[in-house]
């Protein structure tokens, strides 16, 4: 006799799903099959990736941004003895910026960038920290810099020639 109910057909094929492929899938995946073996590597991996991620935030020496608001790399900085003044290059753009050596109280602090040929960018006003950052298209044209704290300054000339 077959038994009826719920439990006749539909029950056979239930214990068939139960011990089918997934549960055949899930004993592989405990014995360690090759698509498993890559895991703790793509864990550690994305650890690091996440962790190179937060080296800009965290501060990390060489990064120009964090201090400055200026991207690219530094390529010229002039010490003056309220402040001083820094010049960074990207590809096709430099940017400056100065910045107060005693940061604190207002005061009247100014910053200029001009590439050869174009008009000069300035930054002026009364600052705490830092006048900037200012930028100028400087793709393959020299550029010259002036920064300024109060009646103390320091200009670059004509670099990145």
């Amino acid at each position: 006799m077959r038994p009826t109910g719920s439990a006749g057909p539909a029950g056979s094929a239930g214990s068939a799903r139960q011990t089918g492929p997934v549960g055949s899938a899930g004993s592989a995946r405990q014995t360690g099959s090759p698509g498993t073996a890559g895991r703790p590597s793509l864990v550690r991996l994305l650890v690091l990736l996440l962790l190179a991620g937060l080296v800009p935030l965290l501060g990390a020496p060489g990064v120009a941004r964090a201090a400055s608001g200026c991207s690219g790399r530094p390529a010229k900085t002039v010490e003056f003895s309220t402040g001083e003044l820094r010049v960074y290059k990207s590809r096709a753009q430099a940017c400056a910026v100065t910045v107060a050596k005693k940061p604190g109280k207002r005061r009247t602090m100014s910053v200029t960038l001009q590439a050869r040929g174009g008009r000069a960018v300035t930054d002026k006003g009364s600052y705490t920290k830092m006048a900037g950052p200012v930028t100028v298209n400087a793709l393959n044209r020299c550029v010259r810099a002036t920064g300024a704290i109060g009646r103390k300054s320091a200009s670059t000339g004509w670099i990145l020639c």
